[in-house]
């Protein structure tokens, strides 16, 4: 579909020792089964301040 529209986009992959976990994910993506979870600012906040600093 990209090549037809001339969109780019980016496909991620992550491997993991467990395909079926993997699979059973991209299933439920397929399937249109995934909940869309905004995770709270505060806590994206709090974690952040955890990081080292550059």
């Amino acid at each position: 579909r990209c090549k037809k529209t001339g969109e780019t986009k980016t496909i991620f992959i992550s491997l993991t020792g467990h395909g079926h976990f993997d699979l059973a994910a991209y299933d439920a993506y397929n399937d249109g089964k995934l909940v869309d979870y905004e995770y709270p600012a505060d806590l994206v906040k709090q974690s952040l301040s955890k990081l080292p600093q550059a």
